[in-house]
């Protein structure tokens, strides 16, 4: 092993554990934990992100959850997030402690691992305005002729995300995958140990994924929605593209009977889950952890081999 600061890396689908096993590792490691999730980092969004609470975080400081509002017409980039994440990586590494990155966003993770330097540009705050004007749809559409490469890997539903690829576009007159292209890999910083969270059984990460989406509903996510709702936010919620509460702006706009936002919110987790086990297969270093029905019911298998490969 090099002399290089390690980071340690849980990766996998929403609803796979990642939480609880970064939590347990961060214990037995001396860790802090870097959030590499796309809607934890905002503040108004708690039930719907799974955020995990002061319970469950178990007096383990975490980084990068709650760090913007929905409200923020600069949006967030994954500049940002690579800035920040290096920042908190030192920050803890500088406090004797081990930085332990935990998420679904494949985004993040890839480049902060590859410590990429993106290229700068002016962002156009009246032109961004006008194209969160124009719907979902209509957008995807002007994404796909500009920029089809983005179009492929950015969801239809993630206004946010194709408002950002094409206002890139008017503002520099470079799509965004050429200025990705053009951005320096720096590489080099820290080592990392990647683990990566999958289902033997898909169905059976599908079911924990039903089971979680119903005990929000329990918890009050509907609540939670139309605290935002009526008080303005709608346009706010449509932009984060968030899963679990862009569902409801339907319903609350009277064109979706209640019964059908959860199975909506369900369907478009699973698929959620789908893209991004596609994205983390492509990393060929990650080490995998199978999951099945017995090392669910014994999570302590999982920490106790991870720390293995993580000595050795």
């Amino acid at each position: 092993m090099s002399g290089k600061n390690k980071i340690i890396v849980v990766c996998g689908p929403t609803a796979s554990g990642k939480t609880y096993i970064s939590i347990e590792l961060s214990k037995i490691l001396g860790g802090e934990i870097i959030s590499a999730d796309s809607v934890q980092i905002y503040k108004e969004l708690n039930i719907g992100t799974a955020k995990p609470d002061k319970n469950e975080m178990s007096g383990i400081k975490h980084y990068l959850i709650d760090i913007v509002s929905i409200s923020d017409t600069h949006g967030y980039s994954v500049a940002d997030y690579v800035n920040q994440a290096g920042e908190c990586a030192e920050n803890i590494i500088q406090a004797g402690k081990i930085p332990v990155m935990c998420g679904g966003t494949g985004l993040y993770i890839d480049h902060f691992m590859k410590n990429t330097k993106f290229a700068e540009y002016a962002g156009d705050e009246s032109y961004r305005n006008k194209l969160h004007e124009i719907s979902g749809e209509e957008l995807y559409s002007m994404l796909k002729e500009i920029d089809p490469k983005s179009a492929e890997l950015i969801h239809i539903n993630n206004k946010k995300r194709v408002v950002r690829a094409i206002e890139i576009y008017h503002a520099t007159g470079k799509t965004k995958s050429e200025l990705d292209e053009l951005s320096q890999l720096e590489g080099g910083r820290y080592e990392f140990i990647k683990f990566g969270l999958r289902y033997k059984e898909r169905e059976l990460l599908y079911s924990r994924i039903n089971k979680r989406v119903d005990e929000m509903i329990e918890k009050g996510l509907c609540d939670e929605v139309y605290d935002l709702y009526k008080n303005g936010k709608k346009d706010d919620i449509i932009k984060t593209g968030a899963i679990g509460y862009v569902e409801f702006v339907d319903y609350f706009d009277g064109n979706c009977p209640l019964g059908e936002v959860t199975e909506k919110i369900k369907q478009n987790t699973r698929n959620y889950a789908k893209r991004q086990i596609t994205w983390f297969k492509r990393d060929k270093n990650t080490v995998w952890i199978d999951i099945d029905e017995d090392i669910i019911n014994n999570p302590e298998k999982i920490i106790k081999n991870c720390v293995k490969h993580i000595k050795n």
